[in-house]
């Protein structure tokens, strides 16, 4: 599966995981968590991390969709590319369980929006493979919020 991916995309997609691995590690393990509030700051430990990045990267994935919209006709794909970024606009806030809730509900459906771009074409080939392993990642780093 990953060796369909190429290597650029990986390693980047790869990358972009990292807040939302960190942020699980910082709860997860509470001394990190201790070591980082106090050199990184708030900012960059816990939820806040992944909640904060992961609203960008929502955002940013409605580019992303914008742009396989671009290859089709009519304004459907359009439509469909900015819900991600009004997702996290609307629904990511309040506590830190109902927004990694909602931004975990938002990268799931995301992912269905990703596959419907995929079937028709409008995707690179190895897409879904690569979505499919970002998004197992980012959901399962968010459980350890949700939990």
């Amino acid at each position: 599966m990953l060796s369909h991916i190429p290597r650029g995309p990986l390693i980047l997609g790869l990358a972009g995981l990292l807040p939302f691995v960190w942020g699980a590690a910082t709860l997860l393990m509470p001394d990190l968590g201790v070591w980082a509030q106090m050199t990184l700051g708030g900012r960059f430990v816990g939820p806040y991390v992944q909640l904060s990045y992961g609203t960008v990267i929502l955002a940013f994935m409605s580019g992303v969709l914008w742009g396989f919209a671009t290859k089709s006709e009519g304004w459907f794909g359009y439509a469909l590319s900015v819900i991600p970024a009004l997702w996290a606009f609307f629904m990511v806030g309040g506590g830190p369980t109902s927004a990694a809730i909602n931004l975990a509900v938002g990268f799931v459906g995301l992912l269905l929006l990703d596959l419907q771009f995929w079937q028709k074409g409008l995707t690179p080939p190895w897409w879904m493979s690569l979505r499919l392993l970002l998004t197992l990642v980012v959901v399962l780093s968010l459980l350890v919020v949700i939990l």
